[in-house]
């Protein structure tokens, strides 16, 4: 069992604790022991419960719960509380932005005891006369309710990656004993590297497509079903539907084509290049007489006319990248110290370069940097370059763009840095006009170097504020401003569907992982295949330069 899921089970302990009004102590203690376990650099498992209870923010009493969850599953007191719960409400703390609170007037004040309920009563104007609410509190939960509604069935790539990958291994292993040699693909939204998808196809090409339709019962991974069109359906275990199609094996690469990209991209090309047989999917695009387009770049936009002139870019690889930069430490809220950060930046991921990127003074809540805290964090940055050299740190920070679009230091603090990522973090309600406003103006400050996340959206989760990209885009160009992708699984934000644009303009992009521990470097794959889907190459990417290069680029933009 992970630490996360540890802290998700007491945050869910602290939550009904609240709902139903219990010690305000206990439930802080809970609530505060749920945070602690969460930002712990090793695993709780396999401790001993005495070692457990050594656990700062712990204790004896929470240490035991923990000890319980680990040993069995499950807690009582969680249980219990469960028992009490109706389910719909147990679902609706699930909801961000609805906390214990609120849900306790909705449940026992109106009666609502299931987001179905709870969305209904929207419609109807019923939350506006409850204590506590109004009709602009009443329409955010709508609109919340109505985001999580259009994600059900939707899967972040990120989550998905794992189990289509071992699906495709199994698949393969057991496709060894068929004769014949068949051959297997992944196709679809998840070959395309889209950030969310819906289902994942899979295709086997085969000289003996009966022997495979007798056998498929015995595939133990996942459990197959045939389909009225001769396909075959599952679902695996966290919902995300999975199908199997079988074709014969001369057939293979053209349906491998046709099952990947979107629909004008495979009518555009066969339009050109004919039905086949085909031996591999470069013959494809050799009877159309067109360069290879890799799979990301197959979104019917304008691939087809750049492989017609062979201008299609060499798009960025993980390999290509050379540092990493918008990254956080104990500084502020990350988990790891600054030194293990940049030493697992230098050793484990063999890169030339680290930028440090704690939070600013007007994020309290992340544990926000002063300009005393500055001056000591610089000074042990200077100490760490000495030591890891020629691995350089370089001084950067993530300051919030405030809600009037300045940064939040002045001109003296800001010219002590490296490089600055100017971000969004609060007031994300603007409208189009003032959002936009605001990220121009900290565009236009001389001291910024990259906008970070540029519009504060969490996939799945919260859509981003509304900013005019276009207006965004050029500001960044005429400013030298570079943009961030963001590659947490659950921002990728620059959307890639922004990406030509921007590298029309001449805009640089970066691959930030805004990595909040070491694991969180890895988080740069993610950007990277995003990166792809924008036509990113080596060329355009900040952090793919040399560490001669960047510290150059630097020195110009200061």
């Amino acid at each position: 069992m992970e630490n996360k899921t540890i802290a998700r089970n007491l945050r869910l302990l602290s939550q009904l604790m609240e709902l139903h009004n219990e010690n305000p102590f206990k439930i802080k203690s809970v609530a505060n022991a749920a945070f602690k376990v969460d930002k712990l650099p090793y695993a709780v498992l396999g401790k001993s419960l005495e070692e457990i209870a050594q656990i700062d923010g712990l204790g004896k009493s929470i240490s035991s719960k923990v000890w319980e969850l680990l040993e069995t599953g499950t807690m009582t007191d969680l249980k219990d509380i469960l028992a009490e719960t109706p389910e719909g409400i147990v679902e609706m703390l699930g909801i961000k932005g609805i906390g214990p609170k609120k849900i306790g007037v909705i449940w026992k004040d109106l009666g609502i005891e299931s987001i179905g309920e709870l969305y209904y009563a929207c419609n109807e104007n019923r939350l506006i006369e409850a204590k506590g609410f109004g009709l602009k509190t009443q329409e955010e939960i709508k609109k919340i309710i109505e985001f999580r509604m259009a994600g059900q069935g939707k899967f972040l790539y990120a989550h998905a990656e794992r189990s289509v990958n071992t699906l495709y291994s199994d698949l393969a292993v057991w496709l060894n004993a068929i004769s014949g040699e068949p051959l297997l693909g992944i196709a679809g939204e998840y070959r395309r590297c889209m950030e969310i998808i819906e289902g994942v196809p899979f295709l086997i090409g085969a000289d003996h497509i009966a022997e495979i339709q007798e056998k498929i019962a015995s595939f133990e991974t996942i459990a197959f079903e045939e389909q009225a069109d001769g396909t075959y359906a599952a679902t695996n275990i966290s919902g995300l539907k999975v199908q199997l199609h079988l074709v014969q094996k001369e057939d293979f690469y053209l349906n491998w084509f046709k099952l990947t990209g979107n629909e004008q991209h495979v009518s555009e090309v066969l339009a050109l290049a004919g039905n086949g047989p085909f031996e591999d999917e470069q013959a494809i695009y050799n009877a159309a007489g067109l360069a290879f387009v890799a799979p990301e770049l197959r979104e019917g936009l304008n691939e087809v006319e750049l492989a017609k002139e062979n201008k299609l870019p060499e798009l960025i690889t993980y390999e290509d990248l050379k540092g990493s930069l918008h990254n956080h430490s104990t500084w502020s809220d990350g988990v790891h110290t600054l030194e293990q950060m940049a030493t697992y930046c230098k050793d484990n991921l063999k890169m030339e370069y680290f930028g440090i990127c704690d939070h600013s003074k007007s994020a309290f809540y992340a544990n926000g940097l002063n300009e005393q805290r500055l001056y000591a964090q610089h000074q042990e940055i200077d100490a760490l370059n000495a030591k890891l050299a020629p691995f350089k740190i370089f001084k950067g920070i993530e300051s919030d763009i405030l809600n009037d679009g300045s940064l939040d230091y002045s001109d003296d603090i800001l010219k002590t840095f490296d490089f600055v990522v100017a971000s969004v973090h609060s007031n994300l309600r603007m409208d189009e006009e003032k959002a936009t406003a605001r990220l121009i103006k900290a565009i236009e400050n001389p001291y910024t170097t990259i906008l970070g996340h540029p519009t504060g959206r969490l996939l799945l989760s919260r859509k981003g504020y509304p900013i005019d990209f276009a207006k965004v885009i050029d500001a960044c160009a005429a400013n030298k401003v570079v943009i961030e992708i963001n590659a947490n699984p659950l921002r990728l934000d620059l959307d890639w569907r922004w990406h030509r644009y921007a590298l029309e303009k001449g805009v640089l992009l970066s691959i930030n992982p805004d990595a909040h521990r070491m694991e969180g470097f890895y988080d740069m794959h993610y950007g990277t295949l995003i990166g792809r889907k924008g036509g990113l190459t080596a060329a355009q990417c900040l952090n793919a330069m040399s560490l001669q290069d960047i510290s150059e680029y630097f020195s110009n933009k200061k």
